[in-house]
């Protein structure tokens, strides 16, 4: 396998090959360059073996669980095996459940929907609207932004200390901040939880790509997590972890597959036997090829080796945060300081410019993706920035015309597919804008900033 060598004492695996590396794209100046993909928070780019193991199996494409025929029973023992796959992945226990979904959102949005009556759920103010806005039939508590992990662990106590004790609870938690990159304290605080009687969810959409995760080791109840920032295909996700509060919920869907058997009262009605199967929560025919393709990505990361994937990735963001920290008109966003262990995720404002611009300009003068806005995350983008709560933003790109300030940040994104090259040609692109200017009119149009034409 081959390996690129960063420093003397440290050899890291090469960017693993993904699609579109070798894109190319106009630039507003003339001339076209290879598109540097700076967005992996948002979607990484499938794998090149992921999307190879879909076509292999396209051929053999057939219904699952209830065929007789050949295909369908490939199918079905292919889309049983992912489910195993990602068992394997997570390191889950002896009788959880993997339950595929649509996404992060649809797992976290399922959970809520099976949380027992009365239940009272602990959140974050700093979590993405994925797992601050499902728990809306519950009672919430949210919790303020903490400065520390520590502080973390103590506003989770304090809060937990002081709730009913006799009800059920739940504490959702992000595995590392889809805004600053940062890890949050996720073993520490799923004792916190359970020694208060808790139960713990946690948000992995921005960890698992980066980072294992254990089921066990980090000792929480569920895990979500998405396959298009697993270097999956778009449409798919997992919800892992203990059956009892699933099998007792009402289906998610109600439809073929989740039912076991259906039958006729004598009054006319219908009287359902459910599934306790993780199928209970799978109605309709499943995505067996999102479900595949998660299994994919999930053997290639654990083959590849999350040490030598974590390595090179801890060098790509010294990379950024070094270049960042040598133009003072940058200010990265951060909630527990520099020195906080964190993935390749960073965010930050620059002096003099509205964020919708600088990213305007990154893409059409330098192909460089990255994203701009409060990255579904409102409430903690508001905190870093120190705006107050009622002061309007949006999830997208501001109103604010090119120049004017606006209340959102800029969003470098990077994982396992991305080239020394790409982060380097940023650093540059960011101190050249900083530096001599934008080369390019702009214009607000619909909300965005784009190139005047």
């Amino acid at each position: 396998m081959s390996v690129s060598t960063v420093a003397a004492d440290q050899t890291v695996c090469a960017p693993l090959p993904v699609l579109g590396r070798d894109v190319t794209v106009p630039l507003v100046t003339g001339g076209e360059v290879t598109y540097a993909a700076l967005d992996y928070a948002a979607s990484a780019p499938a794998l090149q073996r992921v999307w190879d193991d879909v076509a292999a199996y396209a051929p053999y494409y057939g219904s699952v669980h209830r065929g007789a025929g050949y295909l369908s029973q490939l199918s079905t023992d292919l889309f049983e095996n992912a489910r195993r796959t990602v068992e394997e992945f997570l390191d889950c226990r002896a009788g959880d459940q993997v339950v595929f979904t649509r996404s992060t959102t649809d797992s976290l949005n399922l959970l809520a929907a099976a949380l027992p009556a009365g239940c009272q759920v602990f959140v974050f103010e700093t979590e993405h609207h994925a797992s601050l806005l499902p728990w809306r039939d519950a009672r919430v508590t949210y919790l303020n932004a903490p400065r520390t992990p520590g502080e973390a662990v103590d506003t989770l106590e304090r809060a937990l200390a002081a709730r009913d004790p006799y009800g059920p609870a739940l504490v959702c938690v992000t595995g590392a901040s889809n805004v600053t990159g940062e890890l949050w304290p996720v073993r520490e605080l799923a004792a916190a939880a359970h020694a208060h009687g808790a139960r713990i969810v946690l948000d992995a959409a921005q960890l698992a790509p980066h980072h294992p995760v254990s089921v066990q080791d980090l000792d929480v109840d569920w895990v979500a997590f998405s396959g298009h920032k697993l270097y999956a295909p778009f449409g798919s996700g997992v919800l892992a972890g203990r059956s009892d509060w699933l099998r007792a919920a009402e289906p998610y869907l109600a439809g073929g597959g989740a039912s076991r058997r259906v039958a006729r009262r004598e009054d006319g009605g219908v009287d359902v036997e459910w599934h306790d199967s993780a199928a209970r929560h799978e109605a309709g025919s499943p995505n067996v090829i999102g479900a595949y393709s998660i299994a994919s990505a999930c053997k290639a990361l654990t083959e590849e080796g999350f040490d030598r994937l974590v390595a090179r990735e801890q060098h790509l963001i010294r990379t950024v945060r070094a270049g960042l920290a040598e133009i003072p008109e940058v200010r990265v966003l951060s909630l527990f300081g520099d020195d906080a262990p964190r993935v390749g995720v960073i965010s930050f404002v620059v002096e003099g410019w509205n964020s919708s611009h600088f990213a305007a300009a990154l893409s059409a003068e330098y192909g460089i993706g990255v994203r701009d806005g409060l990255f579904c995350a409102h409430p903690l983008v508001r905190t870093l920035l120190g705006s107050a709560p009622e002061v309007q933003g949006e999830c997208g790109a501001p109103e604010a015309a090119p120049g004017e300030k606006s209340l959102n940040a800029i969003r470098v994104s990077f994982g396992a597919g991305t080239p020394d090259e790409h982060v380097e040609r940023f650093v540059r692109a960011v101190r050249e804008l900083v530096s001599d200017g934008a080369r390019w009119q702009y214009r607000t149009e619909d909300g965005r900033c784009v190139p005047a034409v």
